[in-house]
């Protein structure tokens, strides 16, 4: 068979065809960043301990608004004692909060405090103090910042205002996910849990109001090594709760100020653990996992069998300064697996 040429005319409308699509494209693209440069910003999707806020549905990123107030108030950190806690949004720790990566985040930060400036350190933030010279709030004030989720992950934030050990260790942190492109593995159930320090001048168990010891926080002995902010926080009606064959999801956190937590459920071997809070590479049948001050990990794991099931920083004695909580778990019996023979 003989090859024949193409004529000139119909190169000349083969071109212009080319031509029209890689100028509609572009000119979508280019109103697809107009739109999302110029589209109002919603609010970022939170929630508060031990709740988390549902996976992010959407596959492109957006701008969100986060909004933080600093306040300070007297609660219960044990039976009988209380404490005078610095908190972000009424709560320690301070919301969960919840974004996508490649998403830009405008920070508000109201101080509502009398006496105190006050900031925010977001360990997911590519920039100098992690957006606490920009968010820094004399009292009274407030302070807006801008910043961009480049890195998926899950990351602490606290604030940094001087003395920064003293803002850590009197309620000034929580956790933000970075959800990567497509989300995480589906799960049934997802909790926050976050460990924590606080430096009594009363030795622990103590009632009354206690007051904060730089003393103590600077050799490193706490009082009350506890979750979520408070001795019983996940015992009795605080417990968390699923049912057997569940998968759950635990979002755990340690802001420190100085110790590491070694974190393990009694009974629990953890199917998936994404230590240091990274999303891409986690390990398997993790037993117990380290989580040093200013970290973080996600746990992912699937109960067997019914019953309720301690959660522990397995530097056991700490069990006696408050760092317990359960997960109560319901389902029909799993004799195969678990039964007493005598």
């Amino acid at each position: 068979m003989v090859a024949t040429k193409p004529s000139r005319v119909r190169k000349s409308g083969i071109a212009k065809v080319v031509w029209i699509i890689i100028t509609v494209s572009l000119l979508g693209a280019a109103v697809g960043c107009q739109s999302f440069a110029n589209q109002p910003p919603g609010p970022a999707e939170v929630a508060f301990a031990p709740q988390v806020p549902p996976p992010i549905t959407r596959s492109q990123p957006t701008r969100v608004v986060v909004n933080l107030e600093v306040t300070e108030q007297n609660g219960e950190l044990a039976r009988g004692v209380i404490y005078n806690f610095w908190m972000y949004n009424g709560h320690v720790p301070g919301p969960f909060i919840r974004v996508r990566v490649g998403d830009t985040a405008e920070v508000h930060l109201k101080n509502r405090s009398s006496d105190k400036a006050h900031t925010v350190d977001f360990h997911f933030v590519s920039g100098p103090g992690g957006g606490a010279s920009v968010l820094m709030a004399n009292p009274g004030q407030e302070s807006v910042g801008e910043f961009k989720a480049l890195k998926p992950g899950l990351f602490i934030y606290h604030c940094a205002a001087n003395p920064m050990p003293a803002h850590m260790a009197n309620g000034l942190y929580g956790l933000v996910l970075v959800e990567p492109e497509g989300g995480l593995p589906k799960v049934d159930r997802e909790f926050y849990v976050m460990q924590s320090e606080f430096y009594t001048e009363g030795a622990v168990g103590k009632p009354g109001l206690q007051a904060y010891s730089s003393r103590k926080a600077a050799a490193e002995t706490p009082e009350y090594i506890v979750f979520n902010g408070n001795v019983s926080s996940l015992m009795g009606r605080g417990a968390l709760k699923a049912r057997v064959g569940e998968t759950v999801r635990i979002y755990f956190g340690n802001i420190g100020p100085n110790k590491i937590s070694s974190f393990h459920i009694i009974g629990v071997i953890f199917d998936r653990v994404y230590r240091e809070g990274g999303l891409t590479d986690p390990a398997h049948n993790i037993q117990t996992t380290l989580v040093p001050p200013g970290g973080a990990s996600v746990v992912d794991f699937q109960p067997q069998v019914p019953g309720n099931y301690t959660l522990v920083d397995h530097a056991i004695f700490r069990v006696d300064r408050g760092a317990m909580g359960l997960l109560s778990v319901e389902g029909p019996a799993a004799p195969d697996i678990y039964r007493k023979v005598k």
